[in-house]
């Protein structure tokens, strides 16, 4: 059964130099075709009959960036897919000083419930590098925006391994999010990918990231600073008070299924993931030809399944549930990775608590390695 839905609105006011997602600068003309398109794509998929949905994430790009009738719109053709009157967790993400007052209670009044905030850092200087447009100002402004409109459940994003980032740096911006004391953190060290701005500097020289041990310093510091402020990790990149944790997130880790809406949206349904056109053009023109906008279809194996339960549910700090596993799957874990479990509790990266095996805070450092352990052969199965 697939409960979660993610809606992607690929419009920004400008492009951030390590953003690598699906993006384009917002022009109002592209952004009212592309509604016209999302809104077909999700009906066809859906159909007429609103679907109860536990979790819907609009993604991006901004969402906010849309104009005012633009959001109404969006939030309008979501309603009119998915009883959003009943979705436990509804998420919109948003950028530091693209808020007014008439924008959030637009959410508000459609029922998104949690606002994901890409905050990145608590230095001017840096956000200027980072090519963002806002400073660190209109954090503390929108977050009195979401008090006055009863916005309770708020993330915020924080990158660190930044250029010319220090450790006594990060440790400055960390307090400051720790000080907002607010229910959740999403926190990334930076990845330079291709054809961002950030990668053609690296290849010219002209960027470097810290080294590796001060990036395991700053991620060290992440972990005991957020577990001494009460918002234990409950995924390697997450932070959470009880019962703030994400939802829609946690779909993902558990391996469950879910829409994927929008020009470069993923999605994975029964049997498949898909992929979406990125291309807006494209994107547009097969939605409005065929009703979807999918560029191609991968089938999704038994033993695929299992793999990826075992990566996915390893980066949750609870870790994988073996009783569900073999629930799920038909096999026991204990019986297909007999020696890859054997060989990771030797070297301490893995730990099994009752009916779950988990990774440990050292397996964390060698995540990639512990991953790869539970690839399967053909002869496995």
């Amino acid at each position: 059964m697939i409960t979660s839905a993610y809606i992607h609105i690929p419009f920004c006011q400008q492009i951030c130099h390590y953003c690598d997602f699906t993006k384009f600068f917002y022009n109002e003309k592209l952004a009212d075709d592309y509604l016209d398109a999302l809104d077909r794509e999700m009906t066809e998929a859906v159909g007429k009959r609103k679907q109860y949905m536990k979790t819907i994430f609009v993604g991006g790009g901004t969402p906010t960036a849309l104009n005012h009738a633009q959001l109404e719109r969006l939030l309008q053709t979501i309603a009119a897919s998915f009883d959003v009157e009943q979705c436990e967790e509804y998420t919109f993400e948003a950028n530091p000083g693209e808020f007014d007052e008439k924008k959030l209670s637009l959410l508000k009044y459609y029922g998104v419930n949690r606002i994901s905030f890409g905050v990145q850092v608590f230095d001017d200087t840096m956000l200027e590098k980072l090519g963002r447009l806002h400073r660190v100002q209109d954090v503390y402004d929108n977050l009195k925006l979401f008090d006055k409109y009863d916005f309770q459940n708020v993330s915020i994003d924080l990158i660190y391994g930044l250029p010319d980032q220090t450790v006594e740096g990060f440790q400055a911006t960390l307090e400051e999010a720790i000080r907002l004391d607010l229910p959740h953190y999403s926190t990334y060290s930076l990845q330079i990918e291709p054809k961002t701005v950030f990668y053609q500097r690296h290849q010219k020289g002209k960027l470097e990231k810290p080294v590796e041990e001060q990036e395991a310093m700053m991620y060290e510091m992440l972990v005991n600073k957020m577990e001494k402020n009460g918002t234990p990790q409950y995924e390697i990149s997450n932070f959470a008070k009880s019962g703030y944790e994400s939802k829609h997130n946690l779909t993902y880790w558990d391996n469950n299924y879910y829409f994927g809406f929008g020009s470069g949206a993923h999605g994975y349904l029964p049997g498949k993931r898909t992929v979406n056109l990125r291309p807006l053009p494209h994107y547009i023109k097969q939605v409005h030809e065929q009703g979807n906008a999918i560029l191609h279809e991968e089938p999704i194996t038994i033993r695929e399944q299992m793999e990826e339960q075992m990566f996915l549910g390893l980066r949750k700090a609870a870790g994988v549930s073996k009783s569900e596993f073999q629930k799920r799957y038909g096999y026991a874990i204990q019986n297909l990775y007999n020696d890859e479990l054997q060989y990771l509790k030797q070297k301490d990266w893995i730990e099994e608590a009752g009916d779950y095996i988990r990774i440990t805070p050292n397996g964390r450092l060698f995540g990639n390695n512990v991953f790869q352990e539970f690839l399967l052969e053909d002869d496995q199965l």
